[in-house]
Order: C-alpha cells, then structure tokens, then sequence
C-alpha cells in the first residue's frame, strides 16, 4: 500500500497556516497570541477552542480534541488522510509523494481513467434498468419508489456475456482499465466477459462521492450468488469501505448517529422511511478500518444483526474490532432483531416509529460484551469467576485509558470478585511504569513534581529571569518545551548525559527528543500525535497548553537550564553510587578517580555565584 513519507508531511504543515485553514470553516476571534472559537466538535456556550498558529495547534479545553491541519480536516470535513494530505498540498502548491507504490488515485498513472471508467459503467447500468422489466418488477415488488432509486443510482446489469465490455470497451486501452477495476472476469481459455450480468446493481462510492466499486443482487429464482461485489482493486478495498456512507454525509452536516446493516435493501429500505444514518458493510465481517472510519464521522454507532447464533457472532467479532476505539465520548450499541426479520421487512412492518423505538432499548456495548463473555460461564463457582476475569482482561485492557476502560474494569471485579490493582493485562513492567505514571499524576495533582530526588536539593534550581518555574519539575519543562517548540532539540548535542537518570519521565524525554531529532521539521502537532493511545498521552497534551514566555531566546535559555540540571543531578547520582558501593566492595582505581572529580565539580558548583 502506498504511503506518504513522514517528511513530506512535516514540510507540509511547517507551509500550512492551520489559522487560515480552521478559520475558512470555523469563525475565529484573536486572544492574545492564540485564537479562540466555540468548539465545532461539540455544543458549548462560552469559547473553549483554541487555535495556535505558533505552536500549528488546536486544541478544546472543553472536550479535549486536538491536533493539526491534517486532524482538523479529517474530523471536521471527515476527510481521509490521504485526502486532507492532498487538499492541504494543493494549498501550498505541493505534489504529494508516495512511497511503496502509487497512491490510490494515481496507480500507474491511471486514476482518473479508473474513476472514469467506473463512472461510465454505473451510468451504463442506470441507462439498462428503465427497460428492464424484470428489474422494474423487483423493485416494485420490494416497495423502493423512483427518487430513491435515482439517488442511490441504482441500475441494471443486461442478461448477456459482454454487454458491458461491448459498450465501453472500444478498445485495448478501455478493456485493460475494465479489467482493472474489476469489471470484468477471465474464462478458461484467457478470453474476458462481463463480471456481472442479469443482476440489480448498486454502486459503491467513497467519502468523495466517486464509484469505485458494485455490487449486483439476483433477482427472483436466477442461479449463483444471492450478492455479488467487485473484487480487490487499486481503488477498492472492501474491509476499508461502508456502502451509503456518501449518501449519509450527503444527508447530514453533522452525523448523530450510524446504523450498521448487513444488506444493501436494508439500507436502502431504512433511507426511504426516513433513517437516513444507515450503512452497510460490503459482504465482510465489522473490520477495525471500519471501526475506525464509523467513530471518524459518528460518536454513536448502532449495530444491527440477526438474533440468531450467527448473528450473535458477528456482533462479537464487531465488538473485538470496536473496543480498541471506544475512546471518551464513543458509545456502541447492538440490536438484535426478530426471527426472520430484517430491518428492511421490520420497518415496512412497525414504521419508522417502530424501529426507533427498536433503536432506543438496543443493548449497550458494555451490556454485551459480558452477556457474552458470560455465555458458558458458572459465575456461582470461584474457578467459573476466575474464567470470566481470564476472558475479559486482555480485551479489557486494549480498550484507550479513559472513562469507558474504567467502567468496565469495574464491572469485571463485581462479577469476578477479583480485585485487579492496576488496568488488567498487565505484565510486571508494565505495572512499574504504571505506578511511575501514577505518582507522576498524583504528584502533578498536588503541584509539585514527582518524588524528587536527592539531588534536587543539593542543587537547586538557578534559573534565570524567564526560567523553569519552581512547581514544574524539570523533566516536565523540558518535555513541554520540546512539545511546543520541536526545533530545541537541535540545540544539544549527544552524549546525553541525563538519560541515564532515574527518574521518572527520562525514557519518555529521550524518545521525544529521538523523533524530534530525526524529523527537524516536525510540528507540534504531529509529534503529539505520535502518542495517541499511549497512558501518557493526556499528560502530554496538557504540557502542551503549559505557558512559557514567547520569545525564542527565553525557549532556548529554559531548556538548555533544565537539561543542565538534570545532567548535574545525574552526576550526583553517579557519586552516590560510587559511595554506596564504596562501602560494601573495592573500587577500581578507575572509579576512586571518577568519584573525585565528581566530588570536586560538587564542591565547584556549591561555590558558583
């Protein structure tokens, strides 16, 4: 798959003014240095949304979105990343590179003339379907009117081995682009004939409204596969796609909610009564893309199957694909239908009224998931409790650090009993970063910084006028400042003396100083954006929001004092090691010479106006 060189995109939001770019879809108002709007992203009264064209940063302090340019457009525009990387290139005049292949719009060179040509076979189709009687019975018989017809373009492939090859492949050129796009299938003796024929045909469009795919459904008694959709292609990758997606971001500028279905008529069916936030998954089980891209344009997201086993399972397979999504705010639900029923059959029966009702008691994803996990399991015995906590932990524990992951570790020790003291899933040394963590939290919470060590104290901070302030540790200011101004890490040279230090913090510095080192034109956004999912990444974003005085050469002269410190308090932690050990062992003649020149740079430093 093709891919986008991450220089590229720090050279391409280093050119971005991301001020100009919320401002043309968001009204902004100057505060200061910083810009300020109501959050677009959920209601409020007072502004709450900031934008930094300092730091190329937005940020709410209401619900905690942030990001860059490129975040901005994929979730306000619900955009794909490749398509807000292109509209922000085409801003700035750049081309947009990729590596490992071609991107899907320009395989080979070809991405027009495969859009092209896909366009020219739905509308082939669509021109195919007023005379055929057969299809104008179908649709009469399952109750679609005309303008639902027309608006998702639906169409008729003819009952013939090359009706749609005869028609549009006038040549070698056409027949090879046909075949790419999957329009066509091969015999036995290499000859090529039509892919579908004497089927109902629904075109599939991406988020930008282009075909890029079909799927043909029989119609009454006629052999073969009740659905059948295009193959794998350039432009058509069916565990990455949602059939009527387009349609519902046509229909709505914000989207509340999406309706998951398992069929095309469905979809349809609930779009003609009214519901129009349906979607449907193209012959495959609820991926994590599709996940992903459900969350991307709806907070809420129903899911709708069949009540029998079957479609029990697939619930769950939806469910693993979910959990690791269900960041603040997202929420899942699964309705489980009737015996027979499906929701076209079902709406046309209890209206649209019945159906929301339906909607309304759908059972939460919490619910659920340990109805499921809780199938098979003697929750009355200690080893039928143990066997749930065993089940649910590892799934548990991929769920994003928030309110969501909390809850229903707790629901887990109410029904294991088992009391679990940190997120479960955890190894040993996960549980020691955890504690870190969490003093390092605790310790924020009360002001300070977490458990200094000794030598804090025997070297106090001497900042200048502008420099760290006392209640922030050092390793937090030097991280927030490597947040907001990345370029600072330029400023030192290795070796880095304080990354041996123990001290909680040290590993996380070291590894944003690697990415800022190895990306100079990496923006603040981007580099936080190297830590969603991460525990640390709230603490992050809030020392990205820390103040710090606006010139560069204070930027500057803070960072270079903190680092300073903490390589000084890297060397008494040095020294008390050699003394400790001094006491119990025999020190080499290297470390007695090591140990004195520490003690006199300590004393030289004591004495340092």
């Amino acid at each position: 798959m093709a891919r986008i060189p991450n220089a590229f995109i720090d050279e391409l939001l280093a050119r971005v003014d991301i001020v100009e770019v919320i401002e043309s879809r968001v009204p902004l108002k100057r505060a200061g240095r910083e810009h300020k709007a109501c959050c677009p992203f959920h209601d409020e009264r007072s502004p709450s949304f900031t934008v930094s064209g300092t730091k190329q940063f937005y940020h709410c302090f209401g619900c905690g979105v942030h990001g860059s340019a490129i975040k901005f457009l994929m979730d306000y525009d619900r955009m794909e990343f490749v398509d807000a990387v292109e509209e922000l290139a085409g801003r700035v005049g750049l081309k947009v590179p990729y590596e490992g292949g071609a991107s899907n719009r320009q395989t080979d060179g070809e991405g027009d003339e495969m859009y092209a040509v896909l366009d020219a076979a739905a509308r082939f189709y669509q021109r195919q379907l007023p005379a055929s009687a057969k299809s104008q019975s179908y649709l009469k018989q399952r109750g679609l009117n005309p303008a639902i017809i027309q608006q998702f373009g639906l169409g008729y492939a003819p009952d013939s081995w090359d009706a749609l090859k005869s028609a549009l492949g006038s040549d070698e050129r056409k027949l090879r682009l046909l075949d790419k796009v999957g329009m066509l299938s091969t015999g036995e003796r290499g000859s090529s004939y039509d892919k579908f024929r004497d089927r109902l045909m629904f075109p599939i469009h991406d988020r930008r409204g282009r075909v890029i795919a079909f799927g043909g459904r029989v119609m009454g008694d006629a052999e073969g596969p009740k659905y059948l959709n295009s193959p794998e292609t350039p432009l058509f990758h069916k565990g990455r796609e949602l059939f009527a997606l387009h349609q519902v971001r046509t229909a709505h500028s914000k989207i509340a909610r999406l309706i998951v279905v398992e069929g095309y008529m469905d979809v349809i069916a609930l779009f003609q009564f009214g519901i129009t936030q349906a979607v449907a998954t193209l012959g495959t089980a609820t991926t994590k893309d599709h996940a992903e891209l459900l969350f991307r344009n709806s907070a809420d997201v129903y899911f709708c199957f069949d009540g029998d086993r079957a479609g029990r399972s697939a619930a769950w397979r939806a469910v693993e694909s979910v959990l690791p999504r269900m960041r603040d705010g997202r929420q899942a639900f699964f309705l489980f239908l009737p015996d027979g029923e499906d929701p076209d059959s079902l709406i046309r029966k209890e209206g649209t009224d019945g159906f929301e009702q339906r909607l309304r008691n759908a059972t939460p994803l919490s619910e659920f998931f340990f109805l499921h996990q809780e199938s098979e399991t003697d929750l009355n015995t200690a080893d039928g409790r143990a066997r749930l906590a065993e089940k649910c932990r590892a799934h548990i524990a991929s769920i994003p650090e928030g309110a969501f992951r909390d809850r229903l570790t707790e629901m887990l020790v109410e029904k294991s009993t088992i009391k679990w003291s940190f997120s479960p899933g955890l190894t040993s040394s996960m549980r020691e970063k955890a504690g870190e963590l969490l003093d390092v939290r605790l310790a924020e919470a009360r002001g300070q910084h977490a458990e200094p060590h000794a030598a804090h104290a025997q070297y106090p901070s001497r900042a200048p006028s502008g420099g760290p302030n006392p209640r922030r540790s050092l390793v937090r200011t030097a991280i927030a400042l490597l947040l907001q101004q990345p370029a600072l890490a330029a400023q030192i040279e290795p070796p880095y003396v304080f990354a041996i230090l123990r001290q909680p913090g040290i590993p996380l510095l070291m590894e944003i100083l690697s990415i800022c080192l190895s990306r100079p034109e990496i923006t603040t956004a981007v580099l936080l954006e190297q830590f969603d999912g991460r525990e640390d990444q709230d603490a992050l974003r809030k020392l990205v929001m820390m103040e710090f005085p606006s010139t560069p050469e204070h930027w500057k002269a803070e960072f270079l004092d903190a680092l300073d410190q903490l390589n000084r308090q890297t060397a008494q932690q040095r020294l008390d090691d050699l003394l400790s050990r001094q006491q119990h062992t025999q020190l080499s003649n290297d470390e007695k010479d090591e140990m004195r020149e520490l003690l006199r740079s300590r004393v030289r430093t004591r004495s340092a106006p």
